[in-house]
């Protein structure tokens, strides 16, 4: 499994509840950038149109050897996923605080693949606490203590 692109402040900015493995519907110009690593998704997120989902926000640089035939470099990406987990994120996400957000995309095999989030947003104070906690962890291995 070879990561290409991570969500690293999504764990500081979310409480993560559940991750899912998803598919992405690409074009051969797009695949081809993100292979070569030009692809950020810091400030992506997922919606659910018409029972689909849609990854949004995600940013892949345009391939300079395919000349006219590139791409939109940050249109909606359709999401593959069986029709009960969609069904099931919709229902996660009708709650109150919830959202979907893409943790991570990496090749399993020869595929693209995002790791979906159902996350809830943090507060200041839960920030805060995460750190100290961080912080904590870091000081113990450096002690040695497990």
């Amino acid at each position: 499994m070879k990561v290409v692109a991570q969500n690293r402040k999504a764990r500081h900015e979310y409480f993560i509840e559940e991750t899912y493995e998803a598919g992405i519907q690409l074009k051969g110009s797009e695949i081809k950038s993100i292979r070569a690593g030009k692809v950020n998704i810091n400030d992506a997120h997922i919606t659910i149109k018409n029972g689909e989902l849609f990854i949004i926000g995600m940013h892949v640089a345009a391939y300079l050897q395919s000349g006219g035939f590139n791409h939109d470099e940050t249109r909606d990406r359709k999401l593959l996923m069986h029709k009960r987990e969609i069904l099931k994120l919709q229902t996660r996400r009708e709650r109150e605080g919830y959202t979907l957000i893409p943790l991570k995309l990496y090749f399993k095999q020869a595929l693209l693949k995002v790791e979906v989030a159902v996350a809830k947003g943090k507060k200041l104070y839960d920030k805060r606490e995460s750190i100290k906690q961080e912080e904590q962890k870091r000081r113990m291995r450096k002690l040695g203590v497990k």
